[in-house]
């Protein structure tokens, strides 16, 4: 599994910096940092037998880019990255994301206030017009959500066997 930034590699450990920051460069070289980050990760992990591959905030990554930036990045990358048959965004309420965000940050980043959450989750949502999205609640108690995605992944397995 692959949660970007990855703090595993020089690209992930600087978007990750420039995320703690505030201002338009700093939203700008995130976003650089981030595509080397995945970018890198593809490289290394797509072309590896395993089972899954897991990639978080991989292509809905470019939600967090300018409108209408965010569209035209989108389309760019799902048209030169691998993509999974098994294209799942989890959805969440921003009042909860922000939420689960103060318990388990001793730092925000820049897109984690709530008025932020509230832009990008719109700008993801839209994009999950493009390809074959299928969009799970993710507010919903952790076994009802588990048992959303083993349905998913195993409807696509078999379909493909």
């Amino acid at each position: 599994m692959r949660v970007h930034p990855e703090v595993d590699n020089w690209f992930g450990k600087k978007a990750r910096a420039y995320l703690l920051l505030e201002g338009k460069n700093a939203h700008f070289a995130s976003a650089v940092f981030y595509m080397f980050d995945v970018i890198r990760s593809v490289a290394l992990y797509s072309w590896r037998q395993v089972d899954y591959v897991i990639f978080v905030r991989y292509f809905m990554g470019t939600a967090y880019l300018p409108s209408p930036l965010h569209l035209v990045a989108y389309n760019f990358f799902s048209s030169v990255l691998p993509k999974s048959e098994a294209m799942i965004f989890l959805d969440l309420a921003p009042e909860e994301a922000a939420s689960r965000i103060r318990e388990n940050r001793k730092e925000l980043e820049m897109f984690e206030s709530l008025t932020s959450l509230k832009k990008i989750r719109a700008k993801a949502l839209s994009l999950t017009r493009f390809d074959n999205w299928v969009i799970v609640d993710s507010g919903k108690p952790m076994t009802q959500v588990a048992s959303a995605l083993k349905k998913e992944l195993f409807s696509k397995e078999f379909a493909t066997a």
